[in-house]
C-alpha cells in the first residue's frame, strides 16, 4: 500500500476519533507549520504551552509529509499556527490538518504583514505569488509574535497577563536585532548578494538589499539563467553563493566555481531566531566587503 494511501486512512481515522481525545496536562497543545514560529510560540507561551511543529530540524517544507504521530498531535491540539503564507507545506496540508480537529483555533501569524510579490523567471519576467518567507524579517517576526499572543489570549485569557508580558520582553529583543542589523550592514556600498533559494527577499527589503537567486519558481537555473548571474556576479564583484542546507547544493558550487568563490551556509529555518538571523547578517556584511 503506497504512503500517501496509509496517510489518507489515518487522517479518516483520527477525523474521526478527535474529540474528546485530548489530554488535560494544564498546558495548551500548540501545533506549529516550521521550526522559526516554534521559536515564537515557546517565547510567548513559556511553561502554558506544549509545541509540536510539523516540518522538524533539516527537513524541507517542500517536500515533508507528516507522521502517524504528528497526526495524532494535531487531532489533539488546542491551537495551530499557521505561517499564513504560500509555505509549501500549508499549500499541501493545512486543509487535511485543520479538518482533522475542527475545535482548534488557527492563528494566522502573518496576518497584518505586507507580502512580496516576486520575479521568478528571470527570462520572461514571469510574476508568481507571494513570497512565503515572511518571518526572515525582524520587522515581520515582531508582527508574527504579536499575532501569536494574540492568539493565546483568545482561547486562555485567564493568562493574558502572563503572554503578554512574555510577548513584550522578547518584542524588546526583536527590536535590538533589529537596530543590530542596520548597524551591522551600515556603510555596505555592493548591496546585492547572491543565493541559490530566494528565501531572504523580506530581509533583503527590510534593509536595504538586493536579494539574487539561482533558482526560480523552485526549478534549477537553466544554462542562460546560469550565463546571466555568473556575468552579474563578476560585475558586481560577488564572491560567495549562500545557500540552505535543506536544499541541493550543485549549481551554486558550479557558480562559485566559476566566480572564484565560495559556498557559505546561511538557515532560513533556524530556531535560534535572534542568533541565526545576527550570524546571517554578519555574512552577508562580511561578503559584501
Amino acid at each position: 500500500m503506497g504512503k500517501s494511501i496509509v496517510i489518507s486512512l489515518i487522517f479518516l481515522l483520527l477525523a474521526t476519533i478527535a474529540c474528546g481525545e485530548k489530554e488535560d496536562t494544564g498546558k495548551l497543545n500548540v501545533v506549529v507549520s516550521i521550526v522559526p514560529l516554534q521559536e515564537f510560540v515557546e517565547k510567548v507561551g513559556g511553561e502554558k504551552v506544549n509545541v509540536m511543529v510539523m516540518v522538524p530540524p533539516g527537513a524541507s517544507p517542500h517536500a515533508y509529509e507528516p507522521t502517524p504521530s504528528q497526526l495524532r498531535a494535531v487531532s489533539a491540539a488546542d491551537m495551530y499556527v499557521k505561517v499564513g503564507t504560500p509555505v509549501e507545506f500549508e499549500v499541501q496540508w493545512l486543509e487535511k490538518l485543520l479538518a482533522m480537529n475542527r475545535t482548534m483555533h488557527v492563528c494566522d501569524a502573518s496576518g497584518g504583514i505586507e507580502t512580496i510579490t516576486v520575479l521568478h523567471d528571470r527570462e520572461h519576467m514571469h510574476k508568481t505569488p507571494i513570497d512565503p518567507h515572511v518571518w526572515l524579517s525582524p520587522r515581520n517576526a515582531r508582527i508574527m509574535v504579536e499575532n501569536i499572543c494574540a492568539g493565546f489570549v483568545s482561547i486562555d485569557s485567564r493568562h493574558a497577563d502572563y503572554y503578554e508580558t512574555n510577548r513584550d520582553a522578547y518584542v524588546v529583543r526583536l527590536d535590538s536585532l533589529d537596530r543590530t542589523v542596520i548597524a551591522m550592514l551600515d556603510g555596505k556600498q555592493n548591496r546585492q548578494f547572491l543565493v541559490y533559494h530566494p528565501a531572504w527577499h523580506y530581509f533583503a527589503e527590510a534593509y536595504g538589499l538586493e536579494q539574487v537567486s539561482v533558482e526560480a519558481a523552485g526549478k534549477e537555473p537553466t544554462a542562460l539563467s546560469m550565463q546571466h548571474i555568473i556575468e552579474n556576479a563578476r560585475v558586481h564583484d560577488i564572491n560567495v553563493v549562500f545557500v540552505s542546507p535543506q536544499f541541493n547544493t550543485k549549481s551554486a558550487e558550479v557558480i562559485a566555481r566559476e566566480i572564484g568563490g565560495r559556498v557559505v551556509y546561511i538557515d532560513p529555518l533556524n530556531k535560534d531566531y535572534v542568533a541565526n538571523i545576527e550570524t546571517v547578517a554578519k555574512a552577508l556584511g562580511e561578503s559584501m566587503e
